[in-house]
């Protein structure tokens, strides 16, 4: 039987086997394709720490919400950046509030530690704030060149009372926000303007957008410092134009902003 014997009584034998193999082949790549597709979606719980750090930096302001209701929220410059990693790996930021007009005078400085929630708790980022123990030495600490900062040790080392912890779950979908959460029921002591517990509530938005809300309890449950009206909303600073400098929103009446601010925040303790 000579070679072309096979092919002859199955004219199509070559073809369908070249045929298999091409489908073969096609299959692996597909499956190839969407195996690391999923693999580049799905995020670790370290990316989720990272990506609430990420968003917590920047320059902020709540200009928008004080355009909107004057009555109830300032204009309030938010600094955030990278202070030190632990050795973990969590991330330590520094974080301070001050009024937009006098920027170099912040009335709230904090570090805020950032990484993964524990595995027994159902959430995904963990974000605990801190006192700073040598406060002074930290005031425009984002402003500053690096070579005029604390060292990341010396930093570490100033980490101060613990104040707050909150828990950030991602956000279903559909809503604004990425990742949102709150301090656990009964918030956590605190002694200001008679208040005998405080809870915190943090949400993460698209384009590095953020709202808090930090208010103060007495023991009967009456709130005796932070905002009523709901949490301050801060925004990535746009190019700031030369007639921002003098807007109202800026430069309150001196009685006006006295009766106002006690309410309103918790000053440096």
């Amino acid at each position: 039987m000579g070679p072309d014997s096979d092919s002859a009584s199955n004219p199509n034998g070559g073809w369908g086997g070249r045929a298999q193999g091409l489908f073969v082949k096609a299959a692996v790549l597909i499956g190839g394709a969407v195996l690391l597709k999923r693999l580049t979606k799905s995020k670790t719980r370290w990316d989720h720490a990272r990506i609430v750090a990420d968003s917590l930096s920047g320059e902020k302001f709540s200009k928008e919400q004080a355009s909107r209701d004057p009555d109830n929220f300032f204009n309030i410059r938010m600094l955030t950046c990278p202070a030190a990693e632990m050795v973990d790996g969590s991330k330590l930021l520094y974080l301070e509030q001050a009024f937009w007009r006098t920027p170099q005078k912040p009335f709230r400085q904090r570090f805020y530690m950032v990484k993964p929630c524990p595995k027994e708790l159902k959430c995904d980022v963990e974000v605990s704030s801190y006192a700073i123990r040598e406060v002074e030495e930290y005031k425009n600490f984002c402003d500053r060149p690096r070579d005029q900062r604390p060292l990341p040790e010396e930093v570490i080392g100033d980490i101060g009372e613990h104040l707050t912890t909150i828990h950030l779950r991602r956000c279903d979908r559909g809503k604004r926000c990425l990742y949102e959460g709150s301090t656990p029921p009964g918030g956590f002591p605190n002694s200001w303007n008679g208040a005998t517990y405080s809870t915190s509530e943090l949400a993460v938005l698209k384009n590095n957008e953020i709202h808090t809300w930090d208010r103060g309890f007495d023991d009967d449950g009456n709130q005796v410092w932070g905002v009523k009206a709901g949490p301050y909303e801060f925004k990535p600073a746009p190019s700031s134009s030369y007639s921002d400098m003098f807007s109202p929103l800026n430069f309150p009446p001196q009685q006006f902003f006295e009766k106002r601010i006690e309410g309103s925040f918790v000053l440096q303790e």
